[in-house]
């Protein structure tokens, strides 16, 4: 998994993050994006705003 802050840098108190996350497993992939949202929600000082999702395989 990879995290960055990917947007929002002229916002006051705001960020946007981008996670990435590399597997052969679809299931395992997204149980890691997973994790990380939930590690971002639990606390209680960020407010999650919105989560984007995206998949893409190989052949795309």
């Amino acid at each position: 998994m990879s995290a960055a802050e990917t947007g929002s840098h002229d916002l006051y108190r705001r960020a946007g993050i981008g996670v990435a996350v590399v597997s052969g497993d679809r299931s395992h992939a997204v149980d890691v994006l997973d994790n990380a949202e939930r590690l971002v929600a639990a606390h209680p000082e960020f407010e999650l705003l919105s989560v984007r999702r995206g998949l893409h395989r190989t052949d795309d």
